[in-house]
């Protein structure tokens, strides 16, 4: 299964909005997906806090499942970075 995350926007800062995204999405997800990917193609910004609210439901679910395709977007490498170390 694959998560495209421009469907929300392409710029994605806020707390609230990574919190009605995936309430947005939730009842779209398939919890016995395999796999999980996201895909950040069409994201222009991604803030650290979009990225908890959003990534941490979506881990919640389905943990090591979850991956992350593959993004040359600063902002991106570096939110992602962040959560990593948080």
């Amino acid at each position: 299964m694959r998560i495209e995350l421009r469907k929300f926007g392409e710029v994605l800062t806020s707390r609230p909005a990574g919190k009605e995204a995936f309430a947005a999405i939730r009842p779209t997800l398939d919890l016995h997906a395999s796999v999980v990917e996201v895909d950040f193609a069409g994201v222009v910004s991604l803030s650290p806090s979009f990225a908890d609210e959003f990534f941490t439901a979506l881990k919640g679910m389905y943990g090591s499942r979850v991956k992350y395709l593959p993004t040359d977007n600063p902002s991106v490498t570096e939110t992602l970075k962040i959560l990593r170390e948080a």
